[in-house]
Order: structure tokens, then sequence, then C-alpha cells
């Protein structure tokens, strides 16, 4: 089995599991297995300090509760990974070279991308690992 694939199971377990305790506790929820779907890993070209190409990866999720939105975004994977593409492109070209990413600005972009493509709020956009390499 993948390392990535292991770790991403590992997370929503793990979210799964603290999102019991804290739905008893308090009423709220996090990601469970039901309502998370991985995304293939994206990538975006960048430039390093030292003047040569590098690569910005990044691992994206979505969370989405309500049913009826979760069907009509595993049937968009498609569309919502060419979004991801485009929006971690234009992210990537802003950053300048050497520069750590901001990760709030990323995921904003992301979740205006998610919310495009759907047509309408109500999934939320999960991030795993970012690298600048």
């Amino acid at each position: 089995m993948e390392r990535r694939a292991l770790l991403g199971l590992a997370v929503v377990a793990t979210a799964a599991a603290s999102s019991t305790a804290r739905a008893s506790s308090s009423g709220g929820g996090a990601a469970s297995a039901d309502t998370y779907f991985r995304l293939p890993v994206i990538t975006a070209s960048i430039i390093q300090a030292s003047g040569r190409r590098g690569v910005l990866t990044i691992e994206t999720g979505v969370d989405v509760p309500d049913a009826a939105l979760r069907i009509r975004a595993q049937q968009s994977a498609p569309r919502l990974r060419a979004a991801y593409n485009t929006a971690a492109q234009r992210f990537a070209n802003g950053l300048r070279p050497g520069a750590v990413p901001n990760i709030d600005q990323l995921s904003a972009e992301l979740q205006a991308a998610t919310n495009a493509t759907l047509g309408r709020p109500g999934a939320r956009v999960l991030l795993g690992t970012v690298m600048a390499a």
C-alpha cells in the first residue's frame, strides 16, 4: 500500500474517532470516512531560491456532509482536479523564489475553486501535506 494512502487513511480514521468524541460532547462534527474523499496530489512548478525550477505538491481531499452534493462532487472529481491544478499554478506563479507558501491563501483559492466548480458552497477542502521542493 502506498505510504500516502496509508497516511490518508490514518488521518481519516483519527478524524472520525475525534469527531465521534466531539459530536457526543459538543454536537459539532469534523470530516468522517462517510463524507470525505481524497483527490490525487496536485503539482505546480515554482522557481527555487537558486533559480532552478522546483515543484509545489499539494495533497487535497474534500469533505461534503450533504449527500446530494457529495455525489455531485464525486462525479465532478475530474473538474475539481482541473480547477485545483489551475488554482495551484496561479498560486505558484505568484510565489517569490525561496518564499514559504502561504497556506491560508492557498486554501482560500482552492475553496473558491471548489465552490465555483460545484456551483454552490457546502463542500470543504481539506489540505494534507503542502511541500515546495
